[in-house]
């Protein structure tokens, strides 16, 4: 039985031989394969970076410089685009439209694009880009973010060039508002000066206060309203900013209402 141990039967030994050769192998190609998929991964998301950049400059030869001449277009909205001209005639028609006052602004959602590799047995033909992205309405150079949809990018190597040849836009829908304004903390006292009934052409709002920010009524309804500084509040839920302006002595005059950036209504402290 040691025997078998320390000296294995031949035929065992190249069976073990063959395995263990396979098993480097493998390694060896799953290593390659990872190497070069990163490689590729870096490629496809550089082009992809700069396909969106003139998308969104509303660069239309740019943008129609990555599509093959019969690309295919898909969106789950607008329909069917077949060819690279009618592509971006359609961009210039729409979004990009000559005089236009308000152009659209891309952006991907971090962390959900993602690049697979497309082979046939060992060879490298094409790769696919897929993930989420943002859409913004640029109005005088004011961004508010107005949609959130789905991509899917099939990109070719063609005679040793990558162009795109199948754009799948789909699962558009609103964008859900995530605010990035920091509250600050302010002291009752603080809070209490801002509080009363303020009066404009549309809304009568009544604001009183809590431990660490403002309630605002509204009809039935109680909105806090959180301090960004102790003249400028926020609602988390919508792009909703309230600015108070105040008097030489500290106390509030105006509230300036904002919305996605926009003017909305401008109310007086009346008491």
């Amino acid at each position: 039985m040691f025997d078998v141990l320390l000296y294995p039967h031949p035929f065992l030994t190249l069976q073990y031989e063959k395995t263990f050769f396979s098993l480097c192998c493998t390694l060896l190609a799953t290593g390659l394969y990872a190497q070069t998929d990163l490689e590729l991964s870096r490629l496809i998301l550089q082009k992809d970076s700069l396909f969106w950049n003139a998308y969104n400059q509303c660069d239309l030869p740019g943008m129609r410089s990555f599509f093959i001449s019969d690309v295919e277009f898909y969106h789950d909205k607008s329909g069917v685009s077949l060819g690279a001209d009618k592509l971006v005639k359609d961009f210039g028609d729409g979004p990009c439209r000559p005089g236009s006052e308000i152009r659209l602004r891309r952006e991907a959602v971090p962390n959900s694009v993602r690049v697979y590799p497309m082979r046939r047995s060992d060879t490298l033909y094409g790769a696919i880009i897929s993930g989420s992205h943002y859409f913004y309405l640029v109005k005088d150079g004011i961004s508010s973010r107005n949609g959130l949809a789905q991509f899917t990018h099939l990109w070719m190597l063609q005679n040793g060039e990558w162009k795109m040849t199948r754009v799948l836009s789909f699962d558009h829908g609103p964008a859900p508002y995530v605010s990035e304004r920091k509250e600050v903390k302010l002291t009752p006292a603080q809070l209490q000066q801002l509080a009363g009934t303020y009066k404009g052409p549309m809304s009568d709002l009544k604001i009183t206060t809590s431990r660490e920010w403002l309630i605002l009524h509204t009809g039935k309804s109680l909105v806090p309203i959180f301090p960004e500084s102790d003249t400028v509040f926020f609602m988390k839920e919508r792009d909703l900013t309230f600015t108070f302006t105040r008097d030489a002595n500290g106390k509030p005059v105006q509230l300036t209402v904002r919305e996605n950036g926009q003017i909305a209504e401008t109310l007086d402290f009346r008491q």
